[in-house]
């Protein structure tokens, strides 16, 4: 039975959570506070958590942070009031894997966490390294080398680079990647925009000269190819 963390303050969503995600045979732990999810994390890792970032005293932006450099691989879904794009993409770079606003249907939330835990276990079953051009990447450890200096990256540009790298030299949509590397692009709000702001930020870190990408090119009017 996989365990679920839940970090709200609000304790009708709490209840909420407990009734549905149980009733689908998860085990539920839940918490208002953002230290003690943090020691709660380091000392049974969940097996996904559902967060607020709109929680008393600790920002979530913080969190998300915190709870990615925990762990790596644990899948974060973001419960949050607000629906706006930019907070959207910001805490998707910083580590979430998936955005829910409220008021929220729980048999959606039960999907989308169904979905994330789905999406990780194929992830970490993958434990191919590719190499190409300065570039070294370790999907099962999640890690990324430059001339052999490692990159900060985040959950999603690991995703999105998995995909362009299991589609080599084939001309992908924006539609294509908001569906097969964001999920659920006709609920989660998400625009072409964010596909520019991850594709330019994965070009800012891997290609020599971004503003002349080699490997990620723009295929104007179709979408994105990737070249090895």
């Amino acid at each position: 039975m996989e365990r679920i963390l839940v970090i709200d303050a609000d304790l009708s969503v709490q209840r909420i959570l407990r009734r549905t995600l149980g009733n689908a045979g998860f085990q539920i732990a839940a918490t208002g506070d953002g230290t003690k999810a943090l020691q709660m994390i380091r000392g049974t890792t969940p097996g996904a958590v559902i967060l607020e970032p709109r929680l008393p005293g600790k920002s979530g932006y913080d969190l998300c942070r915190e709870i990615r450099a925990a762990d790596s691989s644990v899948p974060i879904v973001v419960l949050s009031a607000a629906n706006d794009e930019s907070d959207k993409v910001l805490l998707l770079e910083l580590g979430a894997d998936d955005y829910v606003t409220k008021p929220f249907s729980p048999c959606e939330l039960l999907a989308r966490v169904r979905a994330a835990l789905r999406r990780t276990h194929e992830f970490r079953s993958q434990d191919e390294i590719y190499q190409f051009g300065e570039i070294e990447v370790n999907f099962r450890n999640m890690e990324l080398l430059r001339n052999g200096m490692n990159v900060p990256f985040s959950r999603l540009e690991f995703k999105l680079l998995r995909f362009f790298l299991n589609n080599q030299q084939r001309v992908v949509s924006q539609d294509e990647l908001l569906t097969q590397v964001w999920g659920y692009p006709e609920r989660t709000g998400f625009t072409s925009g964010s596909v520019r702001t991850q594709v330019l930020g994965l070009r800012k870190k891997i290609e020599k000269d971004p503003s002349s990408p080699i490997h990620f090119r723009t295929v104007h009017g179709s979408g994105y190819k990737f070249v090895p």
